[in-house]
């Protein structure tokens, strides 16, 4: 596999910038790992995700990038299961899921702004 190069997204992460887009546009402006891996194969037929592994890595990259936030679940709304990392997106990374989202090829490679 090559390198990926500096301020590039990969298609897994460009999809999950976009869903997030979607889901936030309908009103979930956070959501949960497992909710947005569901979210991808119902709404895009995603088959990028071939283990959650792979869909945590993207999320923890893009959050690196400054394009996604996250915080854990308040221990009251868990109920009796483990907590969840709460994810949402960023300005700047909803203004990054814009410009995917308007690219219908969906291509990997798009630059990610530059973190002033």
């Amino acid at each position: 596999m090559p390198r990926r190069k500096p301020g590039t997204l990969l298609r897994l992460e460009e999809e999950v910038l976009v869903t997030a887009l979607v889901m936030s546009r309908s009103g979930q402006t956070t959501f949960h790992g497992f909710g947005l891996a569901q979210t991808m194969r119902e709404q895009r037929g995603s088959r990028s995700l071939t283990a959650h592994g792979t869909l945590y890595k993207a999320l923890s990259r893009l959050e690196e990038f400054g394009l996604l936030s996250s915080r854990w679940e308040d221990a009251a709304a868990a109920e009796g299961r483990p907590r969840r990392r709460l994810y949402e997106l960023t300005g700047k990374g909803a203004q990054v899921a814009e410009r995917a989202h308007a690219d219908n090829t969906g291509q990997a490679g798009r630059r990610v702004p530059r973190v002033s």
